[in-house]
């Protein structure tokens, strides 16, 4: 069955840092897109960034500069290393993969994840 799985989620103080993981399994990683989202008002899901087949990163802008997507075809695992935490990015992160080229929209993923826990404090 494929699926993706997320872990790496916790809570840390304003300014610091969590590295986010997301296991993929059942299908061929390296031809998917690989994303995150987290929910934002008024929407199901906002995009967060997306890394390509090819390793061609995107980022919202209020995490560019913070965040860095990563992948590991190696090992089929996705990262969001996310830096210099700020409270607004408290969320639960969702990971997702959708095949061929990237896309910004939650419903464009067929393959989801059931989302870590990120808390910020300030």
């Amino acid at each position: 069955e494929a699926q993706v799985a997320e872990s790496g989620g916790g809570s840390v103080q304003g300014g610091g840092s969590l590295r986010l993981s997301c296991a993929a399994s059942g299908f061929t990683f390296s031809r998917h897109c690989m994303a995150w989202f987290r929910p934002a008002p008024g929407k199901e899901r906002d995009w967060v960034a997306s890394i390509s087949t090819n390793n061609y990163a995107e980022y919202v802008e209020s995490v560019k500069g913070r965040f860095i997507i990563s992948r590991d075809s190696a090992t089929n695992t996705l990262y969001l290393q996310m830096n210099n935490l700020k409270p607004e990015d408290s969320a639960i992160y969702y990971c997702a993969a959708r095949l061929g080229s990237c896309r910004r929209s939650w419903t464009d993923y067929g393959y989801r994840g059931q989302g870590t826990q990120v808390t910020v404090s300030s």
